[in-house]
């Protein structure tokens, strides 16, 4: 007898050990997308995003952290709701951060870092899901990308040796160089340690171009030097420089041929003659 109720309460506890298991894989919050740009501009505002889906259970809290720091709280049974914690780089726009997305205006620089959501529900499964992301705040170029060494016109031969200079950002401006709309091989471009300059550590970014003009580089008798400036998707400025091949250069070579050839002919007239008294004489 005693053996029988002590299997039954076995079988008890068994059942109610998979009854929480089912409860749990049933009942099982998932979080459907954690949005974080990973490009802002200073001075702008941005929108973090975080949507969930709680499959029946209550939602207890949803909490923002920025490189392991809360910074935001939202409980809907607390009045008001939304709770800052305060921190360096971060500005909250309280007003108008929900439980699915923060609002962050103005960002500066101390803003970049990783962002987690944490979402978390109520008893008495108090479950917890996180995810994250990281994002930079940009310094845009106080100036657009500009050309100097460059002369209005090239001979064949002639040694090209021109920068490409963008304005001071962060971080360093990226910069491609363009011949006639084609990127310039690799081993044409000089590159340059970006410049940090002010309190605010911003680049300057500088990219050289040395090359040999070849007949190639003319395209119905210009060549067109082009610098593109990017950084990620938020900047995309370029400066373009139109030089003309010398147009004077042909004339002598034109010359020199016509002079070749008259000779070649002299030189055919002249063997021929030859043959012909040769023959006359046999």
């Amino acid at each position: 007898l005693d053996t029988s109720k002590t299997m039954h309460k076995m079988w008890c506890w068994l059942i109610v050990f998979h009854l929480f298991v089912l409860y749990d894989f049933v009942h099982c919050i998932t979080l459907t997308e954690v949005r974080v740009p990973k490009h802002t501009i200073r001075g702008h505002a941005v929108k973090l995003e975080c949507h969930y889906d709680m499959e029946g259970e209550a939602l207890y809290s949803v909490k923002w952290y920025k490189d392991g720091r809360e910074f935001y709280r939202f409980v809907p049974r607390d009045d008001p709701p939304g709770s800052v914690f305060p921190q360096p780089g971060i500005a909250v726009d309280l007003e108008n951060s929900t439980s699915e997305q923060v609002i962050l205006d103005p960002l500066d620089l101390s803003s970049s870092g990783k962002y987690r959501c944490e979402v978390s529900a109520e008893a008495p499964s108090f479950q917890t899901v996180s995810d994250h992301g990281e994002m930079m705040v940009v310094v845009l170029p106080d100036q657009d990308p500009y050309i100097t060494g460059g002369k209005p016109r090239y001979q064949i031969g002639d040694p090209v040796r021109v920068n490409c200079t963008s304005g001071r950002s962060k971080p360093a401006v990226h910069l491609t160089w363009y011949i006639n709309g084609d990127p310039a091989e690799p081993g044409l471009v000089k590159r340059y340690e970006p410049r940090i300059t002010g309190a605010d550590k911003l680049e300057t970014s500088v990219l050289g171009l040395e090359f040999r003009v070849k007949p190639k580089h003319f395209k119905h008798g210009d060549m067109k030097l082009k610098c593109l400036a990017t950084i990620s998707t938020v900047y995309w400025k370029s400066n373009e420089e139109s030089v003309e091949g010398e147009k004077l250069q042909k004339a002598p070579t034109l010359e020199s041929r016509r002079a070749v050839s008259a000779d070649s002919r002299a030189d055919r007239v002249q063997v021929i003659v030859t043959l012909v008294k040769t023959v006359n004489v046999r």
